[in-house]
């Protein structure tokens, strides 16, 4: 096993894995990952989607039904459809829930969609933390984004094709600028504190105030694995949206079973530590 002046000497992280260890911590180690590691974790994540037996396809089925009510719901308020929109991806890592508890249960050698849903019996209290939290960003996100639309439409919100086609025109350059900016402080927060924290609330059972912090710690550690990572995840998403919500079917429970994986990538054993 891997010692702790090999977990954190190196300038860059290797193509293997390495394992980050704190004698003195009552954290779990965290490991290294290469770069490109997130590719392994797609990987991984198809291998349970097919395993699965079509229990990932029914929280598929719910990605995308959800994304169809909010475009027909909102069809004629751009301002709370992108508001929404984005915001239903900030607590897509806590809906995803079910996905990893389906990948536990294959590593297992366990499966059913019923025990999947009810994943969270037993654990209310630590994951409903993180879900409030996740819950007030969503919320203020949405406020920030509605005023940011009332900034620069301050003469009446456009229609939603009045807004599509004004949304990639160059006067609107400004108005793209700060809503992505905007939207990447909030997304980044999110991302940091819930990447790896829900499966290892799932898993450990542990408090949301440690999970966050070590969801945190490993994001940092790994930040070239990270942010091809969360690449992937919104390429996923956009061309889910893009494919009028169909890619939400396959897409998002890859997605979710990878994120899995990732969290065992990372996060490792009391046992590594000797």
């Amino acid at each position: 096993m891997t010692n702790q002046s090999q977990g954190r000497g190196g300038d860059s992280a290797p193509p293997d894995i390495r394992t980050v260890i704190d004698h003195e911590s009552a954290f779990p180690p965290l490991r290294r990952v290469g770069m490109f590691r997130p590719l392994a974790w797609l990987k991984l994540g198809w291998r349970d989607f097919r395993a699965s037996g079509g229990s990932s396809i029914f929280y598929g089925v719910c990605f995308a039904a959800m994304g169809l009510v909010l475009r027909l719901i909102l069809n004629n308020a751009p301002e709370y459809l992108s508001a929404l929109t984005c915001g239903f991806l900030l607590v897509g890592p806590l809906l995803a829930l079910g996905l990893y508890d389906i990948s536990r249960r294959l590593e297992n050698v366990r499966s059913g969609l019923l025990g999947s849903v009810f994943s969270m019996r037993g654990r209310w209290s630590n994951i409903g933390v993180l879900a409030l939290v996740l819950a007030i960003i969503m919320m203020v996100w949405a406020r920030a984004s509605l005023v940011i639309f009332a900034l620069f439409y301050n003469k009446g919100m456009p229609t939603m094709q009045g807004f599509l086609a004004q949304l990639f025109s160059l006067n609107n350059l400004e108005f793209l600028a700060v809503y992505i900016c905007i939207g990447f402080v909030f997304a980044s927060l999110v991302f940091a504190i819930s990447w790896v924290s829900i499966p290892l609330m799932l898993d450990r059972d542990t408090d949301a105030i440690t999970a966050m912090i070590i969801s945190c710690v490993a994001l940092f550690i790994n930040a070239p694995a990270t942010m091809v990572w969360a690449t992937l995840i919104i390429g996923s998403v956009v061309l889910s949206f893009l494919s009028w919500n169909l890619g939400f079917l396959i897409l998002m429970p890859i997605i979710g079973h990878a994120s899995w994986h990732a969290y065992k990538d990372v996060v490792g054993n009391a046992a590594d530590r000797h």
